[in-house]
């Protein structure tokens, strides 16, 4: 192999309606809302972490925003850490009204044993919020 790839940059969802979207992840999950680019992309961020969003048709706008082969919107399953006990995240998900689709399960990560949580975003995005 000629090189070896470190880590994520940055993650792109597509959505339905990227102002929803953005409060959604803003309100629940405590990310902080940026814009950047010359065409005003919004992204969300969190610690070093950055998840884009792109609205479906964007293309149609933007030749050169590509995606993926199949450009849906709810196809995605992310998993989130938090340093919230399990207690915690699953009180601030049924504060917030956001059902819980499971949880609290066991479950390994990147980083061995984790309790997860998982949820739906307002476009039916999978995420799951563990804690290690």
């Amino acid at each position: 192999v000629g090189f070896v790839v470190e880590r994520f940059d940055h993650v792109v969802i597509n959505c339905r309606d990227v102002e929803a979207t953005a409060q959604w992840y803003e309100r629940v999950l405590g990310m902080t809302r940026e814009t950047f680019g010359e065409a005003s992309r919004t992204a969300l961020r969190f610690g070093d972490q950055k998840i884009n969003l792109r609205p479906i048709g964007a293309l149609a706008d933007d030749p050169d925003w590509v995606t993926g082969s199949v450009e849906a919107a709810g196809s995605e399953d992310l998993c989130l850490v938090t340093r919230a006990s399990p207690d915690e995240v699953r009180a601030h998900l049924v504060a917030c009204g956001v059902d819980i689709v499971a949880g609290p399960v066991a479950r390994t990560g990147a980083l061995g044993p984790m309790t997860s949580h998982y949820c739906r975003d307002i476009d039916g995005n999978l995420i799951e919020i563990a804690v290690y």
